[in-house]
């Protein structure tokens, strides 16, 4: 099958735009451009891979490789790729995605022997839909089981479930804050009393959470 996004017409897009915007951030990184390649295809794909190395590749992998990804999705846009075409561009450093895609395998793998001992869903924390296809990849073998993808936007995430279970259990969704959590340090929204929960003039108690905590946190 040809390659959607070749090597020779994608690489001077990507240049530019890397360039600027590494010069722009001031980060100590270096970068190299090359076709496609992954030892798991079945998983991911991609036609073009951006590896990054440098003083600075430890910013791209701190906090689940939040920088990495942002500066993924960034360059995608900038190149005009559809949604349902940035997985053909993949970024990674320090073999990040390969070591990725082996913790997402076994996290699914574990997850679908908890619902067949217990028969109860589990959660996944929300993730990107590149990772939650991995978790879906994973288990489309499995017959007791199966996965779906629940929530929107920011929580959208996987859910193990019994095969034979017809209604979806609600996303997890984070907690939110307390309100005093909001004010400034020594103020308290509700005035001065005994503590936060709920006698003569202190504030009420805080808002429970949404449902049981969630599955391993990425």
């Amino acid at each position: 099958m040809s390659k959607k996004f070749t090597l020779a017409d994608s690489e001077p897009r990507i240049r530019q735009f890397l360039d600027l915007m590494l010069s722009r951030a001031g980060f100590a990184l270096t970068y190299k451009v090359s076709a496609g390649e992954t030892v798991h295809p079945d998983f991911e794909n991609p036609d073009v891979l951006v590896r990054f190395s440098g003083q600075d590749v430890d910013l791209l992998l701190g906090n689940k490789a939040e920088l990495l990804l942002a500066m993924e999705q960034l360059t995608s846009e900038a190149l005009g790729m559809a949604p349902e075409e940035h997985s053909l561009l993949c970024f990674d450093a320090n073999d990040h995605r390969m070591l990725r895609i082996q913790e997402l395998r076994m996290s699914a793998q574990a997850a679908a022997e908890r619902v067949k001992k217990s028969r109860m869903p589990f959660h996944f924390s929300p993730m990107n839909s590149r990772e939650r296809r991995i978790l879906h990849l994973s288990l489309r073998d499995e017959t007791e089981v199966r996965s779906e993808s629940v929530g929107e936007g920011p929580i959208r995430q996987v859910v193990v479930v019994p095969a034979d279970m017809k209604v979806l259990p609600e996303p997890i969704r984070p907690p939110r804050p307390r309100p005093e959590d909001d004010a400034p340090r020594g103020r308290r929204p509700f005035g001065g009393g005994r503590d936060r929960r709920g006698g003569p003039g202190g504030g009420p108690r805080g808002p429970r959470r949404d449902g049981p905590r969630g599955g391993p946190r990425y």
